[in-house]
């Protein structure tokens, strides 16, 4: 029975302050919500899907791909256009443009069907949902979890990096 929704990007992470943060926080379930499930660079390889689902394991947190609830390539560059417009990047955006938001809801939440979403958690009692971008609102976790929101009355928390 779910009792906390978190959320957290890889971003501004260690590995140990990663793995502390979910461990800290009580995180049994990972909810990899990525389109790719690599990052790029050798400080976040930990990040990358086999090194990221072995470590789990061996801290005993579940993993699983929700792959439908990654935002298309259509709707990355509906934000991709807007981050050059303002000069920014996944890494230093602090909230999602007003296009990204209205694509991903069209696109993906309209065709998505949130008791499924919720079902394949309720056996965890604290699920995070998990992209790259540091900030939550800088993300589409924090759209989805909006979404689960309107729907559950889970608490939400935005894990941050230490």
């Amino acid at each position: 029975m779910i009792e906390i929704i978190h959320t957290i990007g890889g971003y501004g992470h260690s590995k140990e302050g990663f793995f502390k943060s979910l461990k800290d926080n009580g995180v049994d379930i990972l909810v990899d919500i990525r389109q790719r499930r690599g990052m790029r660079g050798k400080s976040y390889s930990f990040l990358n899907s086999n090194a990221l689902q072995t470590e789990l394991s061996r801290q005993g947190i579940a993993y699983i791909h929700i792959k439908n609830l990654a935002p298309t390539d259509e709707v990355r560059n509906a934000q991709k256009e807007e981050d050059k417009k303002y000069a920014e990047n996944k890494r230093s955006r602090t909230e999602l443009s007003n296009i990204f938001k209205e694509e991903y809801q069209e696109r993906i939440l309209a065709n998505s069907d949130v008791n499924e979403i919720i079902q394949e958690i309720q056996p965890y009692r604290r699920p995070c949902f998990f992209c790259v971008e540091g900030p939550a609102k800088a993300c589409h976790r924090s759209l989805v979890t909006d979404w689960i929101l309107k729907h559950k009355n889970y608490p939400i928390n935005n894990i941050t990096a230490l």
